[in-house]
């Protein structure tokens, strides 16, 4: 089993910025088997969406969206992946999930609340 919580959000007014982290832990052949981690948010009454995945070797993925505005890097020596986030806007208000991915699971965290101010 993995374990995947993040942290990092809060009230921010438009224009600002947040870090968010998200730290897999658990058994040393699931963490090793993990290929990607990502953010996803959620907004009241929307769809859960993609903001960003990164994979082990770095490779990025971005919502058109957020792309110029946010940046996901990770640590993979700390199982742990960010996400930078600039210039935010009032309709990036939402709950952001963290997931770590295998071939075989996915495995979600509780997520953090961001909210953006006008």
């Amino acid at each position: 089993q993995v374990q995947v919580v993040e942290s990092g959000g809060g009230l921010v007014q438009a224009g600002g910025s947040l870090r968010l982290s998200c730290a897999a832990s658990g058994s040393i052949s699931r963490l090793s088997s993990i290929n990607a981690m990502g953010w996803y948010r959620q907004a009241p009454g929307k769809q859960r969406e993609l903001v960003a995945t990164i994979t082990r070797g770095s490779t990025t993925n971005y919502a058109d969206s957020v792309k110029g505005r946010f940046t996901i890097s990770r640590d993979n020596a700390r199982n742990t992946v960010y996400l930078e986030m600039n210039s935010l806007k009032p309709e990036d208000t939402a709950l952001y999930y963290c997931n770590a991915r295998s071939y075989t699971y996915t495995y979600w965290g509780q997520g953090t609340q961001v909210t953006v101010s006008s």
